[in-house]
């Protein structure tokens, strides 16, 4: 054994996530059934670790929102399931908060490819993470978020630490404990949801974990930025028929108006939801009703009252 490679398997041999649980040490053994109340019972316990993780939470969004405003950018990096998870972060924002498809990106480790097929080895080089950065032009102005469960992932160690030289504000998200925590950034959030239910197999309630912090970054950023009126998408693109439909719905359900006027409105206002909402509740023009979004910061409520 090289050098290297002992001290690699005596890092991994402290982490928290790659530690055995002895709640499923005989899961092997277990009927379907019991196979999945061993899960179930474990995931449980991942809400709660998100939950003590909330004051961390709220800094990366101040921090997100901030980045917003300046014209700055989201950027996740991540391998594996990481990776996939801030990619699948980053995507769903156009769509539902009619956000630039440049505002919120993700990067894994082994480039497009390794979002559909695992390409092994590509997590492990730190300058592969730092020559990423670069490509992205990442600068003052940007987040860059490192997703790492195993928290020394170094093509996300790389990434981060490139970032933080070029002036970017920094987070790092991962399921170890912040006590072991020792990467210069901005605000670390660590959820301990404790040794996966297959050793290792950190995919399950690390990644459920991680996926629940993303979505409440980018939902609590989006609603600080005014793209939710009461608990309803209103900057939603009518990109499809689904989302057409859904934009109608919306309109209809916080103003009560019919459907064909809703479809009416919404054609007028080139259809956008905001504007369509602040011209039926105020009973006004679209071009008033842009003019006081405009003045509101782009918040539906201001506009209207």
């Amino acid at each position: 054994m090289s050098a290297d490679q002992k001290a690699l398997f005596e890092q991994l041999k402290e982490l928290t996530t790659e530690q055995r649980n002895p709640a499923s040490m005989s899961i092997d053994a277990e009927s379907v059934e019991g196979i999945l109340r061993i899960m179930n019972e474990e995931d449980k316990k991942v809400a709660r670790a998100v939950e003590k993780e909330i004051p961390y939470i709220a800094q990366a969004v101040e921090i997100v929102v901030d980045a917003f405003k300046k014209g700055g950018r989201l950027i996740y990096v991540g391998a594996g399931t990481s990776g996939r998870l801030g990619i699948l972060d980053a995507v769903e924002c156009p769509p539902t908060y009619g956000t630039d498809p440049e505002m919120v990106q993700g990067l894994i480790a082994g480039g497009r490819r390794a979002m559909f097929r695992s390409v092994e080895g590509a997590e492990d080089r730190e300058e592969d993470g730092a020559h990423d950065i670069d490509l992205k032009k990442v600068g003052p102005k940007d987040v860059v978020c490192g997703l790492a469960a195993s928290r020394r992932t170094p093509y996300v160690i790389g990434a981060v630490k490139r970032a933080r030289r070029l002036g970017a504000r920094t987070l790092y998200v991962t399921t170890n404990p912040r006590s072991e925590f020792n990467i210069d950034v901005d605000v670390a959030i660590c959820p301990v949801v404790g040794p996966e239910v297959i050793m290792g197999s950190t995919r399950m309630k690390s990644g459920t974990a991680e996926k629940l912090v993303l979505n409440m970054i980018t939902t609590a950023s989006m609603i600080r930025l005014g793209k939710v009126y009461e608990n309803m998408m209103v900057d939603l693109q009518m990109t499809n028929r689904k989302l057409v439909e859904r934009s109608k719905r919306v309109l209809m359900t916080i103003t009560g108006c019919g459907y064909d006027e809703a479809e009416r409105v919404l054609k007028e206002a080139g259809g956008h939801v905001k504007t369509a909402l602040v011209m039926v509740k105020a009973g006004i023009g679209v071009e008033e009703a842009r003019r006081r979004l405009e003045k509101s910061g782009g918040f539906v409520r201001g506009a209207i009252e």
